[in-house]
């Protein structure tokens, strides 16, 4: 499994309008061609996808 990284700006809105606590994901993927993300939780490891 890639490890995560921190959400930019642009991200973290992104992740707040999927209705997710940004501060608690990092970015695994980010899939510009299709305008979603893929995002692992900081502490369970949970993936799941958000669309922008």
């Amino acid at each position: 499994m890639k490890h995560g990284k921190r959400p930019t700006r642009t991200q973290k809105q992104i992740i707040k309008k999927n209705g997710l606590n940004p501060e608690n994901w990092l970015i695994s993927k980010n899939l510009q061609h299709e305008q979603r993300l893929i995002i692992i939780h900081c502490h369970t490891g949970t993936v799941r996808e958000c669309w922008a």
